[in-house]
C-alpha cells in the first residue's frame, strides 16, 4: 500500500552546485540536467542555499525576486547584489528551507504554500542532501489513473490487508473520487476501510454506503439489569 511520504515522490539523483561555481557553470548545469534550480552544497553535501533559473534571469535583468519567496524566510541578495553576483554562493537564496523524507505529502504541500517556495531539498537526520521535492512531485499522485487506484483498493486494501471476500464491497473510482457500497461483518470495520482507502495515492475523496451485519460498537447490555 502507498504511504504518501516525500520519499515516495522525491527526485533522488539531485544535480547540485558548489558555492564557488561561476554563474555560467550554474547555467550550463541547469540546462544539461533539465532542471530549473540547483541546491548549493558544502563539502559535506549539506545544502546551504538554492539557485534557480529565475535567479539568473533576475541577475541579468536587474529584476526583483521572481520565485515568490517569503522575504522573512530568505536572505536572497538585493537587486544590486544580484547584478554584481559572480558565483552560485553570491546569488543563492539562503538559508535554505528543507524537508525530511518521512514528511507526508499533505504537510509538505502545506509547507511549500506557507513559505512561498516551489521546491525543497530533502535531507536526512545528519543534514545530508538525499533528494529534492517540487510542487510537481507532490501533485503526481493526483494524476494516477482511476483503474490503478481501484486495483490497489480491491487487491491490496480489501484483499491482502483486510482479507475480505471478493465482491463483498463494490468499488468505483471516478476522477479520484472513490465510492464504496456493500456490507461488512462488523460496524467497527467501516472506519478502518475508509482510512485505508483514503491513504491510497490518487484518492481525492471517498464516499460510502456501507452496511454491517453486527453492531459491535453498540453499548454492551448490562448483565445485572438483564438478570431482573
Amino acid at each position: 500500500m502507498s504511504h504518501r511520504t516525500v520519499a515516495d515522490v522525491m527526485t533522488m539523483n539531485v544535480a547540485t552546485t558548489d558555492p564557488e561555481a561561476s554563474l555560467k557553470t550554474v547555467a550550463r548545469s541547469l540546462d544539461d540536467n533539465g532542471v530549473s534550480a540547483l541546491p548549493v552544497v558544502d563539502t559535506r553535501h549539506h545544502p546551504i542555499g538554492i539557485v534557480s533559473e529565475a535567479d539568473l534571469l533576475r541577475r541579468q535583468a536587474g529584476l526583483p525576486d521572481t520565485e515568490g519567496r517569503d522575504p522573512p524566510q530568505s536572505t536572497a541578495p538585493t537587486d544590486r547584489a544580484s547584478m554584481d553576483a559572480r558565483t552560485a554562493g553570491d546569488l543563492m537564496a539562503a538559508p535554505v528551507l528543507t524537508a525530511r523524507p518521512e514528511w507526508g505529502i499533505v504537510e509538505t504541500a502545506r509547507f511549500l504554500h506557507e513559505r512561498g517556495v516551489k521546491r525543497l531539498p530533502v535531507v536526512d537526520e545528519t543534514g545530508t542532501l538525499v533528494g529534492i521535492v517540487s510542487r510537481t512531485d507532490l501533485l503526481r499522485p493526483m494524476l494516477r489513473r482511476d483503474d490503478a487506484i481501484r486495483d490497489e483498493i480491491v487487491d491490496d486494501v480489501l484483499g491482502r490487508t483486510l482479507r475480505m471476500n471478493p465482491g463483498g464491497i463494490a468499488v468505483t473510482v471516478r476522477d479520484g473520487v472513490v465510492s464504496l457500497s456493500g456490507q461488512v461483518e462488523d460496524r467497527s470495520t467501516i472506519p478502518v476501510v475508509e482510512r485505508l482507502c483514503q491513504s491510497v495515492d490518487g484518492v481525492v475523496s471517498l464516499d460510502h454506503a456501507l452496511g454491517y451485519a453486527i453492531d459491535d460498537l453498540a453499548p454492551a447490555a448490562d448483565p445485572d439489569r438483564a438478570a431482573h
